[in-house]
């Protein structure tokens, strides 16, 4: 498995906002909540926007352009669960927050 890669500092992201970062050659959307911090796939496979930029409700991301809602735990998409975005593991050391692919097998 893919070693964990430093994408930002803990100051760098907002409460309750996604925020597009960049991980191994891709745009990844990382989630800060009062429940932890989350991360995955930044670009909506519909039509290509940045979840990041979606508007955020719990567990659920809406895509900015058509309203396509993600669960940012599992990267799943709320209308039909057969379909998601790649999930991302976060973890914080010190000031830094840290990213690796994680594979969540269906």
């Amino acid at each position: 498995m893919q070693d964990f890669e430093s994408v930002g500092l803990v100051d760098d992201f907002e409460l309750g906002q996604g925020k597009a970062v960049v991980f191994d050659g891709r745009m990844v959307a990382v989630f800060r909540t009062t429940d932890g911090w989350y991360a995955i796939d930044d670009l909506c496979p519909h039509m290509g926007a940045s979840l990041a930029e979606g508007y955020l409700d719990g567990d659920s991301v809406s895509c900015p352009w058509h309203a396509w809602r993600f669960c940012i735990k599992d990267g799943r998409w709320e209308d039909n669960p057969q379909t998601k975005v790649d999930c991302f593991e976060v973890k914080i050391e010190g000031n830094e927050v840290l990213v690796r692919e994680n594979k969540i097998e269906s």
